[in-house]
């Protein structure tokens, strides 16, 4: 069963900053790629950045050289730092595990302002 729980949503100003995280079971973290998702009203939900299990990483044009994807293996957790955030950015932001995708969390929310 793949556990997967976001945190670190919340309401900033543009030009500001977000680290989000991705805490998954185990048994899913150590073996699998974890990526991030966005997903804006009225819009498709599109990738936003992935690591593979050996930590190479993957972006979206529209994050690239903003966010930063990484993971803390000892904890079993992903994050995604972002940076230079705009309102283009929010969104319900969610991790998914595996490629193709096993699982995804319950989003968390992030929004910014302008």
């Amino acid at each position: 069963q793949v556990q997967l729980v976001e945190s670190g949503g919340g309401l900033v100003q543009a030009g500001g900053s977000l680290r989000l995280s991705c805490a998954a079971s185990g048994s899913i973290f150590s073996t699998n790629a974890i990526s991030w998702h966005r997903q804006a009203p009225g819009k498709q939900r599109e990738l936003v950045a992935l690591i593979s299990s050996g930590g190479s990483t993957n972006y979206g044009v529209s994050v690239k050289g903003r966010f930063t994807i990484s993971r803390d293996n000892a904890k079993n957790t992903v994050y995604l730092q972002m940076n230079s955030l705009k309102p283009e950015d929010t969104g319900v932001y969610y991790c998914a595990a595996g490629v193709p995708i096993l699982g995804w969390g319950q989003g968390t929310q992030v929004t910014v302002s302008s």
